[in-house]
């Protein structure tokens, strides 16, 4: 019989938020955000949903959206090493795959987290995964808040850049149709890649692009990207965002 993907979810949540309070427990038509999250991740394949959390009123919501609430150490500077903590929490082993939902991405399909843990399970020569929809703009071209991503033919990440990338030489930056990819922020690891990621000092690249991601260059960890057959809708960063998701959730329940 074929062997059957499995992989964790893993969703790191805190309170603190400069440009948005308590965000993940914000109301969302008649739920705190999490829980709307919790609920894309259930949708997934995934063989267990797995809050990370400091907080315990994040874990009480994490409990009540019917998801596992793990108490990490509230001293993270980032979510992956709140994940790592985790991994070695519920006791995962090195080959098992983790994939990383952002806590303010209630629009999340749970398609493109089993595209994500997928692309871990079909290539074993990658440490970590991810996903990549179409720039469709000259302004997102030119945006530096929008991520850039370059693959080869075989799906493995070569960089990713705040930069507007690939350069076409020869049309003044114009030219991105067909070639330019925006990165999506949802990333599956394996354990041991994971491990060995948090580890690690952020490397000067990294520094440089304000790029988490390119730490994984500099270790060596190769990163198999996706093309996401559904993009994610608007993630949730201000009280304008969480407004227009709510509308947005509103118009889905109609």
């Amino acid at each position: 019989m074929p062997r059957i993907m499995s992989f964790v979810v893993v969703i790191p949540a805190r309170l603190a938020s400069t440009r948005l309070p308590d965000k993940v427990l914000r109301e969302i038509a008649g739920q705190p955000m999490l829980a709307h999250v919790c609920r894309a991740a259930a949708a997934s394949q995934a063989r267990q949903v797995v809050i990370a959390t400091d907080t315990p009123a994040i874990a009480d919501a994490a409990r009540d959206a019917g998801a596992q609430a793990v108490m990490t150490r509230a001293d993270h500077s980032c979510g992956t090493d709140r994940i790592a903590e985790v991994v070695v929490q519920l006791g995962l082993a090195d080959d098992d795959i983790v994939v990383n939902v952002q806590a303010d991405e209630p629009l999340m399909p749970p398609s493109l987290i089993d595209q994500v843990g997928a692309a871990l399970d079909r290539a074993p020569w990658a440490g970590m995964a991810s996903a990549y929809t179409a720039i469709l703009s000259a302004e997102a071209f030119a945006d530096p808040n929008v991520v850039k991503v370059v693959c080869n033919a075989s799906g493995r990440a070569l960089y990713f850049s705040r930069a507007p990338i690939p350069f076409h030489r020869d049309s003044a930056n114009s030219r991105f149709e067909g070639v330019a990819q925006r990165h999506l922020g949802i990333y599956g690891y394996r354990v041991s890649a994971l491990k060995r990621f948090s580890r690690a000092a952020p490397s000067a690249i990294e520094q440089h692009e304000s790029l988490e991601q390119l730490r994984a260059f500099d270790l060596d960890i190769p990163i198999a990207m996706v093309e996401a057959r559904q993009v994610p809708g608007p993630g949730v960063d201000t009280e304008a965002d969480l407004q227009a998701v709510a509308r947005i959730i509103k118009e889905q329940s109609q």
